[in-house]
Order: structure tokens, then C-alpha cells, then sequence
């Protein structure tokens, strides 16, 4: 794979030959929970990873009691309580089915969902969580489709922890982010059960924005890399090196050339060098790719891959182009397909 580094190794300072296939430094300490802590306050929503933004409204919302004593609402809450409220915060939304998995997998499924249910039941009494009115998957998703999002109590006990003093208001999703979001999720989710299940070890896993990259481009100007996950995996579990990817989702929703604009954004990142010098070797790019149909989802992976051979500005060794569902795999194999 494009990165794969020893966790014994990163002392050594191993100078970058700035070649694909370079080893990384290690990480000292590799994390022990599968997600980054880091997170913005329910951000305003933009149209997704890639360029354009669709402005939205401010939802109407139905007036209701202040709550004044965070203290008291805290003191109610578990450490669990406390997890679920910082991923969905760094999701943005999650659905009942993410949080089952991120936070009760290691329970029996009927056992997991059920608890899952009433502690997600009990934050949304606390307006600590509340749910979109749209569910994913329609009717017959029932409660595993319900959609969760930071509430106004929810923002208010994280800007207490953080210090943070912004206050941003909450604006509904339109389907196209909202689809986008849940697909960052799915992905997180996948590698974590994968880790649970021993099919790999997820040294770290950072969503956006934590896995952007700042650098500078041409003539100084100070430009960010914007992934939607930043992964680092082991196997098998335990294994002295490990592999690390760039991870972009693209739902259907962008034209060919929009992604071979990102591409590039990646290759002039190569050129920096950044990665190389700080870890050894550069993350492969992963594109995990869907459309609305199998069909069109495979034609729209073969042109991007196309494209991206026939452009002579681009390292195709540097890409990966897989459907969602072969992106464990992809991990486990080092990036081999």
C-alpha cells in the first residue's frame, strides 16, 4: 500500500524519499478508540467533499422551555451518553444504526439495538440529540432510520467543554449533504466493525475536519486538503506496519471532471512532500464510489478511472477506485486489488 509504516520505527527519523511505496513513521501512540475526538460544532452544512455549496434556510423551529442548568443536564448523563453526543457531533448526523454500532457492538444485536433505542431516547428527552423527520431507508426503516443531530442542549454542554463561545444555528440537511454525511459514516462504521470483528486493527480514524491537511500552493497562497476520512489500519491485528488512506466519498452527485479536480488537489499535496517528511510515505486516495444504480455506479468507477489514467499530470498508483463495500478488503490487502 501507497503507506505503511513501523510503530517501532518512527525515532529513527527515516528521511522521505518521496517515493509511493515509502514506509511511515510510526505512530506512539496509536488511539484507543477507532474515532478522532476532534470535532466542530454542528458546522453549517455545505453540499458535500467537493466543490460547491447549496445555501440553505434556518429551519423553523417550535418554541420550547429554556433549560438553564447545563450542570444538572450533565450530571444526568453517562460516560456512554457523553461518547454518543461527541460522535454525532463530528458526523454532523448519525443514524440509530451508526450509533448502535459505534457505541453498543459489543453486544448481541437485539441487546445493542434496545439500549441503543433508550439512550438515544433519553437524549433526545434532554434536547441533548434530537432527529430529522425524514427517515433514511422510508417507512419500513422504523426506528434504525431515525437521523440524529446535535440539539441546542447538546451544542450548548460542548461549548462549555471546549470553551468554544460560537453559537451556530441549526439548519436542516438538504438530501444531498445529508446522503453525503451518512456515507462518511457508513465507511467509519464498516472499519470499526471490521475492527471488532479481528479483520483488521484501526490504529486511527479521523473524519473531516480533522483529517484536513493544511499546506501552501503556488506563490504562497495557503491551501487545505479537504478528505471526508483520514484511516490507519493494521493487519493482522498487531502488525508491526501499518497502512494509512485518504478516504473521499462520492455519492453519484459530481461530474467526472470535478474528482479529477480533487485528484489533482491530492497529487499537488504529494508535492509538498508533508507526508513523506513527517511519516515516511504518502496515504493512497481512496475513492469508494456509488450511484444510483449498480450500473451506473461501475460505469461511473470505470470513467473515473479512465480519467485519471489518461491525464499525464496524475500518478494513477497514487488512486483507488472501489465500491463501498470493498473498502475493508481494500484495507486488509494493504491496497493490493
Amino acid at each position: 500500500m501507497t503507506t505503511e509504516k513501523s510503530r517501532r520505527s518512527e525515532a529513527t527519523g527515516t528521511e522521505s524519499t518521496g517515493h509511493l511505496d515509502g514506509r511511515l513513521a510510526p505512530t506512539q501512540n496509536p488511539a484507543s478508540s477507532p474515532v478522532s475526538s476532534k470535532f466542530r460544532v454542528l458546522l453549517d452544512a455545505n453540499d458535500g467533499a467537493h466543490s460547491g455549496t447549496t445555501h440553505q434556510q434556518p429551519t423553523p423551529r417550535l418554541t420550547r422551555q429554556p433549560i438553564r442548568d447545563l450542570s444538572a443536564i450533565a450530571k444526568q448523563m453517562s460516560e456512554r451518553d457523553w461518547a454518543i453526543l461527541r460522535s454525532v457531533a463530528g458526523h454532523r448526523f448519525l443514524t440509530v444504526r451508526h450509533i448502535q454500532t459505534l457505541h453498543f457492538g459489543g453486544l448481541t444485536p437485539g441487546s445493542g439495538r434496545r439500549k441503543a433505542q433508550r439512550a438515544l431516547a433519553k437524549l433526545r428527552r434532554l434536547r441533548v440529540l434530537d432527529s430529522l423527520t425524514q427517515r433514511v431507508g422510508g417507512f419500513s426503516a422504523g426506528s434504525d432510520g431515525m437521523v440524529h443531530y446535535v440539539d441546542d442542549i447538546g451544542q450548548r454542554l460542548l461549548r462549555r467543554e471546549s470553551g468554544a463561545t460560537a453559537r451556530r444555528r441549526f439548519h436542516a440537511p438538504t438530501e444531498r449533504f445529508l446522503d453525503h454525511q451518512l456515507g462518511i459514516a457508513d465507511a467509519h462504521v464498516a472499519l470499526v466493525e471490521a475492527n471488532r470483528h479481528g479483520r483488521l486493527e484501526l490504529v486511527k480514524c479521523e473524519i473531516e475536519p480533522a483529517a484536513w491537511r493544511d499546506y501552501v500552493g503556488v506563490a504562497g497562497t495557503r491551501l487545505t486538503l479537504k478528505p471526508d476520512l483520514y484511516a490507519e489500519t493494521a493487519c493482522p491485528p498487531g502488525n508491526e506496519y501499518v497502512d494509512a488512506a485518504f478516504i473521499e466519498i462520492d455519492k453519484g452527485t459530481e461530474s467526472i471532471p470535478t474528482l479529477i479536480r480533487k485528484c489533482h488537489e491530492y497529487e499537488a499535496y504529494w508535492r509538498q512532500g508533508i507526508e513523506q517528511e513527517r511519516s515516511g510515505g504518502f496515504p493512497l486516495v481512496v475513492w469508494s464510489i456509488t450511484a444510483e444504480t449498480l450500473s451506473k455506479a461501475e460505469k461511473r468507477r470505470d470513467a473515473l478511472r479512465r480519467a485519471i489514467n489518461q491525464d499525464r499530470k496524475l500518478r494513477s498508483q497514487l488512486f483507488r477506485i472501489i465500491p463501498p463495500e470493498q473498502l475493508v478488503a481494500l484495507m486488509q490487502k494493504g491496497g493490493e486489488q
